[in-house]
């Protein structure tokens, strides 16, 4: 496998971005050609189109609010476990001053750097973006969804 980094961190779920997206979008695509070309039946085509939308639109939503509900609680619980085992310290003394995405951010970080870079997000407000450009040392994180 690949080391991960800043560059190659976006991870895709073949079946569901490669092949069930293109295929309903597919879908959609012929519904509305359909209609445009069968005048007769096109409020049909248009109607089955519609549907077509809607099942792209309520399993993207489905699939991402109960995966990223979940794994959000599970990088919060993890940042907190390793932070006390760094520092002895609770982050959830000093967590309301981060906001998710920062402290997604923080999980990058190895060891060695993860307490002063918490030090420097929460002095100089980094935006995630910035803490992950500052990770020196990257710890992969291959079990996203």
């Amino acid at each position: 496998m690949q080391k991960q980094s800043y560059q190659n961190h976006l991870r895709f779920y073949y079946p569901h971005h490669f092949v069930f997206y293109p295929v309903l979008t597919a879908l959609v695509v012929l519904g509305i050609r359909q209609a445009m070309q069968n005048e007769a039946r096109s409020m049909e085509w248009l109607a089955i189109t519609a549907i077509f939308v809607l099942i792209g639109w309520l399993s993207f939503m489905t699939r991402q609010h109960y995966a990223l509900t979940l794994q959000n609680r599970m990088v919060r619980m993890e940042m907190r476990l390793r932070y006390y085992q760094l520092t002895q310290q609770r982050l959830e003394d000093i967590e309301n001053k981060l906001s998710f995405s920062q402290l997604a951010a923080l999980r990058f970080a190895s060891d060695d750097e993860l307490p002063g870079l918490v030090k420097r997000t929460l002095n100089d407000s980094l935006s995630p973006d910035a803490i992950k450009k500052q990770i020196k040392h990257w710890v992969p994180d291959t079990m996203r969804v």
